[in-house]
């Protein structure tokens, strides 16, 4: 369970997290873009109690992350889907999941690995610039207040970052 709200945080990265940091949601959204759909997959592939994982879909259905759409009428039962919002949050999933390949690799090696369609090559993502396509790095980026910065609780160093 969530012991702190970043809702009142003056940051992006804050309020994302508001809606889908806790450890359960990235599994559900990286286990609907694999292409599990139905509840009851998802319980037994990430071995979830059944009212967690209701809580979680509800957040990410409020969220506007996930989708659901019916399949069963007697009793209801939904599948489940990424919405735009979901699906923009996978190329961070992925980026996530290639950040734990190399830090934090399980025993056994690399789980899963990702081919980019257009080329058909396995991949190694990374954050690209959206100007000219160079990786960032902290080496190769410069933070600087945006439209909406100001100094306030989650955005207090952008002061700092300016003046130093």
């Amino acid at each position: 369970m969530r012991n702190t709200s970043f809702a009142g945080m003056h940051c992006s990265l804050a309020q994302s997290l508001e809606v889908m940091g806790d450890w359960w949601s990235p599994l559900v959204l990286r286990d609907l873009y694999l292409g599990l759909d139905r509840f009851d997959q998802l319980v037994t592939d990430l071995g979830i109690s059944r009212n967690l994982l209701t809580d979680r879909l509800n957040t990410l259905l409020s969220a506007g992350l996930v989708a659901r759409t019916p399949y069963q009428e007697n009793p209801v039962r939904y599948a489940y889907s990424l919405t735009e919002a979901g699906r923009e949050l996978v190329p961070v999933l992925i980026a996530l999941t290639a950040w734990g390949d190399r830090w934090a690799t399980p025993p056994a090696g690399q789980p899963l690995r990702f081919t980019h369609t257009t080329c058909g090559k396995v991949t190694t993502p990374t954050v690209c610039c959206s100007e000219c396509g160079d990786a960032l790095t902290t080496g190769t980026t410069t933070p600087s207040p945006g439209p909406g910065g100001r100094t306030a609780p989650g955005t207090a160093l952008i002061a700092t970052v300016l003046t130093h």
